[in-house]
């Protein structure tokens, strides 16, 4: 049983992606009922957090071993709890923790603090509440109290409110670090823990400050994406949309920090936060600009740049495109309140961006496409669409291929469906997970439910068979 409403969208929205799970092919083979139901198990997911905290280790500076167990002694710290660390078995710098809940005996609190969505789902995923997020509390709240933790999923309630009677999603119980009136007394903003929680509805471990430069918080599907990229030591890889620069860090480490990372993204203060993460992590490989992937193809050939961009033709050997998207593959995600026009918004910038990608590619170089978003248009039309614009272009297995099948609808072949990763959370039902229950699961099944229950992801590795530049006959 969901313990939260299904994801609250716009009606255009809605009647958008119901049309894209419920196309002619996917009707035909699954029938319509089916095909409802499916959907609509997917908008109830969405609005859940995965079953699974996933985290990235840093190879570069220690073995999987190793830190599992630093993380181990850490988690003993945390609520007195014996949490199991997993090492995903196809993804070997991978680690799971399993998250406890939902726990359904908390009782509510007289004391209310209101939070933004944003917040809401961090607190959902084991933060606690930052100062920022706090939208409204109670009228006499103390540093001290125990306060109950309410998220405003639509966005209603009035910043410093001392009430709010919207809709509100109760999200567990925590003690407030501060009095109301220090919250909202309208001095420079505040950064700090607002409200550490102590009684959430989903137990998930807080990785705030936990081992820094030997993990990395990551969702797995994301974690996936530089396997399948497969960088080697010694290669020129381009990430073209990089910040924050998780996958940019886990190409350098699975290239063991040899050879050269660059990563671009045109907004100034994402590309600092790619450099401070290298940096932390001690990898060396990478290089980070400030620019827009659109322009990244040097078409005047008269000098070199010395390396930075823009890049002259199949000059990588490599490239991710990690594309920006609608983002609605995001969980725990409880409202979007994106119109239908913002939505569609991105497959022309996605198509510029891999256009791009597939003239600074190599004769025989890999282009990884992915998103973090669930809709038919940016993800299998986008492959259609490249197969058909581009016949340089064949579409490759994946390895490790953990996530199910391509959708059907854009027009692909069963063989080339198989040949995608899409991670679809209508797969699996919604958890009730105790410590009961893990003590009794089988790793192989916790792992299974890790690969299911995970964000909405979409990935397409393809190969260059041969150079764009040559002019056909």
């Amino acid at each position: 049983m969901s313990v939260f409403p299904k994801i609250s969208l716009r009606l255009e929205v809605e009647n958008y992606l119901k049309a894209g799970f419920m196309n002619k092919e996917v009707v035909s083979a699954l029938g319509k009922q089916e095909a409802e139901r499916k959907f609509e198990a997917l908008l109830c997911r969405l609005s859940h957090p995965p079953s699974f905290t996933t985290v990235r280790v840093n190879t570069h500076l220690a073995s999987v071993q190793h830190v599992k167990n630093l993380l181990f002694d850490e988690l003993q710290k945390f609520n007195g709890l014996s949490f199991p660390v997993l090492q995903h078995p196809e993804l070997q710098d991978v680690l799971l923790i399993p998250v406890i809940g939902p726990r359904k005996n908390i009782k509510q609190r007289h004391c209310e603090v209101v939070v933004g969505a944003q917040c809401g789902s961090a607190v959902l995923r084991g933060a606690h509440v930052y100062v920022p997020g706090i939208v409204s509390a109670s009228k006499f709240m103390k540093a001290g109290d125990v306060v109950s933790i309410y998220s405003d999923i639509k966005g209603k309630c009035k910043k410093g409110a001392k009430e709010f009677d919207g809709t509100k999603i109760f999200l567990g119980n925590g003690i407030s670090e501060l009095s109301r009136r220090e919250i909202f007394s309208g001095l420079p903003e505040l950064k700090g823990i607002g409200v550490r929680m102590t009684e959430p509805v989903y137990l998930s471990p807080s990785f705030d400050n936990v081992l820094p430069s030997y993990l990395f918080l990551q969702n797995l599907p994301s974690a996936v994406v530089a396997h399948v990229l497969d960088p080697q030591p010694g290669e020129r890889i381009l990430d073209l949309c990089a910040a924050p620069g998780g996958k940019t860090t886990h190409i350098a480490a699975l290239m063991q920090d040899q050879g050269e990372v660059i990563a671009l993204d045109k907004i100034s203060n994402k590309v600092e936060k790619i450099k401070q993460n290298a940096l932390l992590l001690g990898l060396n490989s990478i290089r980070a600009f400030c620019f827009d992937g659109t322009k990244a193809l040097k078409l005047d050939v008269v000098k070199d740049t010395e390396g930075e961009p823009p890049f002259l033709p199949e000059s990588f050997d490599r490239i991710l495109l990690d594309a920006p998207c609608s983002g609605m593959g995001q969980r725990p995600n409880m409202a979007c309140t994106w119109t239908l026009k913002e939505v569609t918004s991105y497959q022309p910038l996605q198509r510029k961006l891999f256009t791009v990608a597939v003239q600074l590619l190599k004769p025989g170089g890999v282009l990884v496409y992915s998103t973090c978003t669930i809709t038919l248009a940016e993800n299998e039309e986008q492959v259609a669409w490249a197969l058909r614009t581009f016949p340089c272009l064949q579409l490759q297995h994946q390895e490790p291929h953990v996530g199910g099948e391509g959708m059907m609808g854009a027009g692909l072949s069963l063989e080339q469906l198989k040949q995608l990763q899409r991670f679809d959370p209508s797969v699996v039902q919604s958890q009730n997970t105790d410590m009961d229950s893990l003590r009794d699961a089988r790793i192989e099944d916790m792992v299974w439910l890790a690969n299911k229950d995970c964000i909405g992801f979409f990935i397409a590795k393809f190969i260059k068979c041969k150079s764009t530049q040559e002019k056909d006959p």
